[in-house]
């Protein structure tokens, strides 16, 4: 039997003087960056990382700026005097235009619920989506 197949001797397990004097922690050396170099290709360069896709984020991004449009257009729609009253005058204008405002209000609060209520949705469907597309 050669060296090699022989089992090796036990090892103690006190400190090593045969190594030299062990560096202090703040000089080791950081771990090497970038791909182990098994992942390297044939001709010796790395392979181009995958970019990720945000098609999630640039949705979400444009669903919020359609509802933030929304809410401006249906707010600013509300200013001044509607054509229905045009023609009155003294307390039925003011009655007609405070209507208008709260016909106005309603309407805007309704957008803002709805804008909560997909982004509610929105988030648990990413939230799911993540969960079931990680790696076990």
């Amino acid at each position: 039997m050669g060296k090699r197949d022989r089992a090796q001797e036990p090892q103690s397990w006190g400190p090593r003087n045969s190594q030299g004097p062990t560096p202090p922690p703040d000089a080791w050396s950081a771990p090497p960056q970038g791909l182990p170099p098994s992942s390297y290709q044939q001709d010796g360069t790395a392979p181009k990382p995958k970019k990720r896709r945000r098609i999630f984020l640039w949705f979400f991004l444009a669903v919020q700026i359609l509802f933030l449009i929304l809410v401006i257009v249906g707010a600013a729609s509300g200013s001044g005097t509607p054509d229905e009253c045009r023609s009155l005058t003294g307390d039925d204008l003011k009655l007609c235009e405070d209507a208008n405002d709260v016909g106005t209000t309603i309407g805007v609060g309704l957008a803002i619920g709805l804008w909560a209520a997909v982004d509610v949705i929105l988030g648990f469907t990413y939230l799911i989506y993540r969960l079931a597309s990680r790696r076990a």
